[in-house]
């Protein structure tokens, strides 16, 4: 079934009235599946953003082996929340920020490129947020984050394609905003201790070479908070935006998790089903004008 819609916001809103249970694969660059449950948005994954899973095991919140167990546990991914909650691998307002969080993020990610068209399908087990996100607040809220950051004189689609560089090659840089000290600005560390461990998390990945994308999925992050503390870094006088992507450039091929995990293919491991991701579709219909947000 595909439904006759405008545009992918219009065409959630329809389901929501109607209460749609499954899913919506979206075609285009990274497109990505929609997870509805009762009309309401439980889950999107798109090869554009780390999904919940992703942000979970990237950064080691939850163990590999506890991860496995879980899913061997409770095969039915759509119940493998509330058995990790149980578990007491996490608590329950923890994953709830964790998966809401992931469900904005991949809006984001799919609306900073053109749709090429979708399709409804049935349901698909996932980890998701519940009850779900109403598909109006998401398309408001994804509509507020395709605007400009502020002070960063681009657009999140141009910010995207970019690959930050630090700003000095010695490991050190001068900045006169938020360090210690006063008169010159002095030559800090780009680990200093006076920045947020966030920061220094997010410098000790930049290296000219990784996009927004990249380093999002190699620290277990969300893309927009990201762009946000790129742009935020660049004020401080710490990163430069270096160039951007060549059209017709591979996508890039960060690890969605942690290197080594079991799951880092993207697969289900052979104790459980895990959430996949089903990018939109192969090949994306041609673009209809239809470039609303998620």
């Amino acid at each position: 079934m595909t439904p006759t819609a405008r545009n992918v916001p219009a065409l959630l809103q329809g389901l929501r009235e109607g209460e749609f249970t499954g899913t919506v694969r979206v075609s285009g660059s990274p497109g990505g599946t929609i997870h509805l449950r009762d009309g309401l948005v439980g889950a999107i994954e798109t090869p554009g953003a780390p999904s919940a899973t992703s942000v979970l095991l990237t950064p080691g919140r939850i163990g590999d082996a506890a991860w496995l167990a879980a899913c061997a546990a409770e095969p039915d991914a759509d119940r493998l929340g509330g058995y990790l909650v149980a578990a007491g691998l996490i608590g329950a307002a923890e994953l709830e920020v964790v998966c809401t969080a992931a469900v904005f993020d991949g809006a984001f990610a799919m609306a900073l490129s053109p749709v090429g068209g979708w399709e409804t399908g049935e349901r698909e087990p996932t980890l998701l947020t519940t009850p779900g996100v109403e598909p109006r607040h998401l398309t408001e809220e994804t509509t507020r984050r395709m605007a400009s950051p502020a002070g960063s004189g681009r657009t999140p689609g141009e910010l995207a394609r970019l690959r930050p560089r630090l700003a000095a090659d010695d490991g050190s840089v001068g900045v006169g905003v938020g360090a210690p000290g006063a008169g010159a600005a002095p030559r800090v560390h780009r680990g200093g201790a006076w920045l947020p461990q966030r920061y220094r998390e997010l410098l000790g990945g930049v290296n000219g070479r990784r996009t927004p994308r990249d380093l999002a999925f190699a620290l277990g992050r969300g893309v927009y908070p990201v762009l946000l503390d790129l742009v935020r870094l660049e004020a401080l006088g710490l990163v430069l935006w270096g160039a951007g992507a060549v059209t017709g450039d591979r996508p890039s091929t960060a690890p969605r998790v942690t290197p080594g995990s079991p799951v880092a293919t993207g697969s289900a491991p052979a104790a459980g089903p895990l959430p996949r991701r089903r990018p939109g579709g192969t090949s994306p219909a041609a673009d209809r004008g239809e470039k609303g947000a998620l």
